[in-house]
């Protein structure tokens, strides 16, 4: 249901969309209780598989279930605590969720990081936490610390433990700790509440629509947060079964393993999915109903791309570390085209700006309610910069939008990725979209470069076979304003993009600079 604001003795529609509230948590609640609620009735249906070129490996549920609770008797038993925090440095391999969901099972709180992180980095959130302990595989980068440490061997033997009971408690209560990408700045440390799970429902029917009966495979490392959640979380949440290929899996053998394993729905980025048509001009996967698309934005060419090619639809979602997703498009309701979707049912989302909500049609920040059961309970460690984020009842994504009358979002760009050429606004999606489909030219990102002192103008950078300029630029006039069009275009071997495979403009900036000069 839309609840319509308005502004004071204006009669102006407002950019509030509001479905009425969720159902609220119970109030006695386990985020790994949630998860592995069916185990018992489904104790001998797959969980889990693990798809690989040469075979599968298969996981119960009664098998995954008692390995969680093992875990958690064994950490208890090495004197872990309530409330301890434990920085997991584990590869990809299915001793990540095991351990991640053994920890909370028994309230302490697991740090997922990726293992791609140095030494250096991880040694960032050793000073920042001070972990109680840390899992770790002897193969992951890691400094030499004080505290405790499990190597994935003495997990393995913890699986097999009696099965600990779950600490229940106040949904409110920390639950986990998450790392944002940075790309934004410096990485934060986003602190969640066991409650964080009870709302990921509300994507189960407004993105997935995931049944008991789906097979969903997700692209994505064991120990990324956007597989923990889309692809292994939400999937043994309803009781469906989870898919995640093996590391010698590449983008193009993926379509005969989803054709193979019968996956009525794919989860990966957009870039998994162009990568994915590199490969394959024509895709048969006749149990697949839907894939699902986060992580960054999904152009309207690549959605139509993948249709073409494997004759399914796409559906976007968009989140963040702090709230993950909540708009989103969904086979019930398809994104319009250019948007994001509309806010999943028992969300209240606005666009803003300095003086709250704005009118509907124009430009402001993505925020959500601060009472969202999905919201994060903050950065650990800094009050300050969490009171930021917040402006009166909404938490400021950082992310610029507008709404439409029918509550569907358009997604602009980040604040920082805003661009601003000759006191015009600009986002760079919108340039990209436009020049998406230029003949020869694989990917293209678009920022705005300092050419001289307080001179900027817009830069495009692409990928494939090198372009004449002028030809690029005619195009760029036929279907952009003056203002919008780029004033040179950079050929790269490959876009920079952090480990998530988000496009990383910062580093187009210093591909400006450090371009060979053109005497």
């Amino acid at each position: 249901m839309r609840k319509k604001g308005c502004t004071p003795n204006s009669g102006l529609m407002l950019s509030v969309f509001d479905h009425g509230p969720f159902a609220p948590c119970p109030t006695s609640f386990n985020m790994a209780a949630h998860v592995l609620a069916h185990a018992d009735r489904l104790s001998d249906k797959v969980a889990l598989v693990e798809v690989g070129l040469s075979g599968a490996q298969h996981w119960a549920y009664a098998r995954l279930a008692a390995a969680v609770r093992g875990t958690g008797t064994g950490l208890l038993n090495a004197g872990f605590k309530t409330g301890d925090i434990l920085l997991m440095r584990i590869g990809n391999s299915v001793d990540f969720p095991i351990a991640y969901l053994g920890a909370i099972a028994v309230g302490m709180v697991p740090v997922p990081t990726s293992a791609q992180l140095t030494t250096r980095e991880v040694q960032g959130i050793v000073d920042e936490l001070q972990p109680a302990g840390i899992l770790r595989d002897p193969a992951i980068a890691c400094p030499t610390v004080a505290c405790p440490v499990i190597e994935t061997m003495a997990l393995r033997m913890m699986q097999d433990l009696p099965p600990a009971d779950y600490a229940m408690g106040d949904p409110e209560r920390l639950a986990y700790i998450a790392y944002t990408s940075g790309t934004s700045g410096k990485s934060r440390a986003v602190m969640h509440a066991h409650r964080a799970i009870w709302a990921r429902r509300m994507m189960h029917k407004d993105w997935h629509r995931l049944t008991e009966q789906d097979r969903l495979m997700h692209a994505g490392a064991f120990n990324w947060t956007y597989t923990l959640g889309t692809g292994l979380m939400d999937p043994w949440s309803v009781g469906a079964t989870a898919l995640i290929p093996k590391t010698d899996v590449t983008p193009g053998d993926i379509p005969s393993l989803l054709k193979r394993h019968e996956s009525s729905i794919f989860a990966a980025t957009p870039g998994v999915y162009r990568k994915i048509l590199n490969h394959h001009k024509s895709i048969v996967l006749p149990n697949l109903r839907h894939g699902l698309s986060a992580g960054e934005k999904l152009s309207d060419s690549l959605r139509q791309n993948w249709k073409n090619a494997a004759g399914r639809e796409l559906y976007e979602a968009f989140g963040m570390s702090e709230c993950s997703t909540f708009i989103s498009a969904s086979p019930d309701s398809p994104a319009k085209p250019g948007t994001l979707g509309r806010p999943q049912r028992g969300r209240r989302v606005a666009i803003v700006g300095p003086e709250g909500p704005v009118e509907l049609g124009s430009e402001g920040v993505i925020a959500i309610h601060r009472r969202d059961p999905g919201l994060m309970l903050g950065y650990y460690g800094a009050p300050e910069e969490t009171a930021e984020r917040f402006q009166n009842d909404w938490f400021l994504t950082g992310d610029h939008g507008s709404m439409d009358e029918d509550g569907q979002i358009t997604y602009l760009a980040r604040a920082d990725d805003m661009m601003n050429a000759g006191g015009y606004r600009v986002s760079p999606l919108e340039v990209e979209a436009a020049l998406s489909d230029l003949p020869g030219v694989s990917e293209i990102g678009v920022t705005d470069c300092e050419i001289k002192a307080d001179v900027r103008l817009i830069i495009a950078f692409y990928t494939g076979t090198p372009q004449n300029e002028s030809a690029m630029k005619a195009v760029a006039a036929r279907r952009l304003a003056r203002y919008k069009q780029p004033r040179a275009y950079v050929h790269l071997p490959d876009l920079p993009r952090n480990p998530n495979g988000k496009l990383k403009r910062s580093a187009l900036r210093d591909a400006w600079i450090a371009r060979p000069d053109p005497s």
